[in-house]
């Protein structure tokens, strides 16, 4: 094993860790990102064990430490978690579906040290908000908001869009606005977990994303200098691939509740050598484990990613997208106009374009508490 903290120049420095302390969660969301077969990562660290990883990470540069699940409010040691990583240098971050958020735990969390807390929002209005959490939470999620204002923090407001709801973006941009929010996401769903069973059921047409682009655009105009607001587009509509998390094994880490380590939140799903902090420092595993050194770099990389100019733009887009789609984690991402798979994604996009059959109901994610 090298020493705590220590890396090869040659290596990049994560900047980022994104801790899911668990995976059990009240709602039962259908574009849920966390894995199928959730009852696999029972097993959770204890608070000893991830203190010991945020300590090493802090070692190894991270200086961002977002707590998130699942829904992090179901750990009881959450205030201590967060504290410890404060006390580490860490800017923290819960991201929380505000289920839980109750004043006295909120105290106890800003007493801790907690710097930023973002709450997801499904929608604009209790109907629509509650079908899509699968449980009644759209008011409690409005009061957490008022709550975490009420406290001094900075608030970040997280909607997944996508076909059940995009059509809301406008009233959902003056909800947030209501909240008085710094910040709002409006990320379109990434189809990994829950939401690749839900893909025909979430996928938007682009007479959807033309017109929302078209409002988000005039709304972060109006809002410049009170809110931020971020839009992320859906890969499937694009030409070239994202370049997911930054590149392989270059900014970003993940620990999930049961202390496996991945570069991204879905590489589970590939097939490489799973990694653990139980077994494994933080550095040891982002210096030489072979999860993280696999597609690091572009000395993996096939035709057409091998010779293209954006090679060390897009790194080939995502590696979870594109073994999902083609079975080959070295592939270059069928989202990317050039990929000799590209048509998988055409035939999605096609799809999305035509009315979404009546009986095409959405799977909700296994509520697992």
């Amino acid at each position: 094993m090298t020493g705590a903290g220590a890396v090869p120049p040659a290596v990049p420095r994560p900047f980022g860790l994104l801790a899911e302390l668990t995976y059990r969660c009240p709602l039962a969301c259908a574009y849920c990102s966390n894995p199928i077969e959730l009852d696999r990562y029972d097993d959770e660290l204890s608070t000893a064990e991830w203190q010991r990883v945020f300590t090493e990470a802090a070692e190894l540069g991270v200086l961002q430490c977002h707590l998130s699940g699942g829904e992090p409010l179901l750990r009881r040691d959450l205030p201590e978690l967060a504290r410890t990583a404060n006390e580490l240098g860490m800017y923290t971050n819960l991201v929380t579906s505000a289920i839980g958020l109750t004043r006295s735990r909120a105290e106890r969390l800003r007493e801790a040290g907690l710097d930023h807390v973002q709450v997801s929002v499904q929608a604009d209005e209790p109907a629509t908000a509650d079908r899509i959490a699968g449980i009644p939470s759209f008011a409690r999620k409005l009061d957490a908001c008022r709550l975490v204002r009420e406290l001094g923090w900075p608030l970040t407001v997280n909607v997944v869009l996508h076909r059940q709801n995009i059509d809301r973006v406008s009233e959902i941009l003056d909800l947030v606005e209501e909240l008085q929010a710094d910040r709002v996401e409006l990320a379109n769903t990434q189809y990994y977990g829950w939401a690749w069973k839900n893909r025909t059921a979430l996928l938007p047409s682009r007479e959807q994303l033309d017109r929302a682009e078209e409002i988000v655009t005039t709304a972060r105009e109006r809002l410049r200098g009170r809110m931020e607001v971020v839009h992320v587009l859906p890969d499937y509509y694009s030409r070239y691939p994202k370049p997911c998390m930054g590149g392989w094994a270059q900014r970003q880490l993940t620990v999930t509740p049961d202390g496996s380590a991945l570069p991204c939140p879905a590489a589970q799903t590939l097939p490489l050598p799973r990694a653990s902090v139980r077994e494994s420092s933080v550095a040891d595993i982002w210096t030489g484990h072979p999860l993280f050194t696999a597609y690091r770099g572009d000395g993996w990389m096939q035709e057409p990613c091998r010779t293209c100019d954006l090679r060390e733009t897009d790194f080939g887009g995502c590696r979870c997208q594109a073994f999902q789609l083609t079975g080959d984690a070295a592939a270059t991402d069928p989202v990317c106009h050039l990929s000799p798979d590209h048509h998988l994604v055409e035939n999605a996009v096609e799809r999305a374009n035509r009315p979404v059959p009546v009986d095409v109901e959405l799977v909700p994610r296994l509520r697992h508490l």
